[in-house]
């Protein structure tokens, strides 16, 4: 079973936020042959905790819309034994969230949804460090918004 654990430190998440991104990675992690079985967190924070956790886990001092922390990147495999595969954390800054949807003219929705989904992508190893590795991640990502039909409006 995939299951998606959600935490919200602003007080302002509501279900729907839950349900739609839920929704959105059940969907995306079917596209991207991720098996039933695993499981990830997804966080709700101010500017304040974001800003926090990317000094102390990536020495940028400055506050960003999402952060993923992936759990396989330096893990060994384990086999024969019945657990999930845990993908690891993805941490959504909300605030910005708000404010980049206004910025970009698209939904509060579609920018939760493209900034969960971005973290997914980090969360199975695509990257954007590079041109080539951006192009491929970007396309994946539109691909898959599109797809689901979750598109700028």
């Amino acid at each position: 079973m995939f299951t998606i654990d959600f935490t919200d430190h602003t007080g302002e998440v509501n279900s729907e936020w839950y349900q739609q991104i839920d929704n959105l990675l059940t969907f995306a992690k079917k596209e991207e042959k991720i098996e039933d079985d695993a499981e990830l967190s997804v966080t709700f924070v101010n500017k304040q905790e974001i800003q926090e956790i990317n000094r102390d886990y990536r020495n940028k001092d400055k506050v960003t819309d999402v952060i993923s922390f992936a759990l396989e990147e330096d893990e060994p495999d384990i086999e024969g034994l019945d657990m999930p595969r845990v993908l690891g954390d993805i941490i959504i800054c909300a605030d910005v969230a708000k404010e980049q949807a206004e910025e970009y003219g698209h939904s509060f929705e579609r920018e939760l949804g493209f900034l969960a989904l971005h973290g997914f992508l980090h969360l199975l190893g695509y990257d954007h460090m590079n041109e080539a590795d951006e192009k491929e991640m970007f396309g994946r990502q539109k691909l898959i918004l599109d797809n689901y039909g979750l598109t700028r409006d």
